[in-house]
């Protein structure tokens, strides 16, 4: 489904869908000034693990909830690659809820798995099959390294 949606990275360059073909993938909003932020350290792990098995990370910076994401493209780089080692795609920052949510999160949402429900806060997960199907959709707290996480991604 990937491959049906453009997508653009941090930097703003066309994202190839290409990479994340036949994979299994964590799609994730993430943002520098949550609570929530330190589960950038379970993301990095979570990738390390089992990238080898063809799990993919991908994080969406987005500053909806509480303002938690204001910076440019390059500060969020900056500060994920420096405090929390972030080797992950991140996309370019986009609103994940209301009448300006991106076509990627409309898909997630408006998918079966998704409910139709908007997004509740940072780091709510998504997890998306190598066929390319929504299989299911973990709230903010739940950790990357997670049971039920690592069970939808089928490395369980």
């Amino acid at each position: 489904m990937f491959e049906k949606l453009t997508l653009r990275a941090l930097n703003g360059d066309v994202f190839p869908a290409s990479a994340l073909e036949g994979k299994s993938v964590l799609v994730v909003n993430v943002a520098s000034r949550c609570g929530l932020t330190p589960q950038y350290t379970g993301l990095v792990a979570l990738r390390a693990a089992y990238a080898s098995r063809g799990v993919e990370v991908l994080g969406v910076p987005c500053n909806q909830f509480g303002k938690q994401e204001p910076g440019t493209p390059d500060e969020i780089q900056t500060f994920c690659a420096t405090t929390y080692g972030v080797d992950f795609p991140l996309l370019e920052k986009q609103d994940v809820n209301g009448g300006s949510r991106g076509p990627l999160y409309q898909w997630l949402v408006g998918s079966e798995q998704g409910g139709g429900k908007d997004i509740s806060w940072n780091f709510e997960k998504f997890v998306v099959a190598p066929d390319g199907h929504v299989v299911a959709r973990f709230a903010p707290t739940v950790e990357p390294g997670a049971p039920e996480v690592l069970a939808a991604l089928g490395v369980a």
